[in-house]
């Protein structure tokens, strides 16, 4: 079996740092490792990470978790798009695959510049800031797993349209299908959380799960 090798942090790091000296204070230049022992804490290297408040360590945005249950062969980078941070701002990101001599992506360069400020010159900018879907909401990047698992079941309640309580069996499916399919139960310990969030069992949890994935 071919040895599954980490990213090599030292690189990486002086990567982000002679880029973020190329692009100023206004980027967060981050790597995230996808071979590591840790997938839930994959950020290996960061410049200007106050911009969304994610440090070494942190966990996987919605982004990294959708790229580890993908086919590698299918994922593409996403280049000039919307993401908003806890806080309001608002960012032009581009998500590039970082893949090893086989095709295999081992991580991801993420590029998030803040253009909150220079929205209000949007006319002036507009070249600089037009991206490829204009009119999608901005997706939101969360800095641990428990934000990120958070986020993904209320997306999944916001889906069904109805508090998780008033929701019958088939509406309380449709939505644990979306977490299934959004990557929600590869956080560890996911299962509980959404158990107590759908008042129900383990047990009918995965008989659930069975029956979205007959579905789907």
């Amino acid at each position: 079996m071919k040895e599954m090798k980490t990213l090599n942090i030292s690189y990486y790091t002086r990567l982000i740092k002679d880029l973020a000296e190329h692009f100023g204070p206004n980027t967060e230049l981050v790597v995230h490792d996808l071979r590591g022992a840790d997938p839930e804490h994959s950020i290996i290297a960061i410049e200007n990470g106050q911009i969304t408040g994610r440090k070494v360590g942190d966990g996987p945005s919605h982004i990294v978790i959708e790229a580890l249950r993908s086919d590698p062969g299918s994922l593409q980078d996403r280049l000039s798009y919307l993401t908003r941070t806890d806080d309001g701002k608002i960012l032009k990101s581009s998500t590039i695959y970082l893949r090893d001599p086989d095709g295999t992506v081992t991580g991801i360069l993420g590029i998030n510049t803040d253009i909150t400020l220079t929205m209000a010159m949007e006319q002036y900018l507009h070249s600089f800031h037009t991206t490829d879907s204009p009119d999608a909401e901005p997706e939101q990047i969360t800095t641990n797993v428990a934000e990120l698992l958070d986020s993904l079941i209320q997306q999944s309640i916001q889906l069904v349209g109805k508090p998780s309580a008033l929701m019958s069996k088939d509406e309380k499916i449709k939505a644990i299908r979306f977490l299934n399919d959004s990557g929600a139960f590869l956080i560890t310990k996911s299962g509980p959380k959404v158990c107590q969030v759908f008042g129900i069992s383990k047990y009918t949890l995965y008989s659930y799960l069975d029956e979205a994935k007959s579905e789907g």
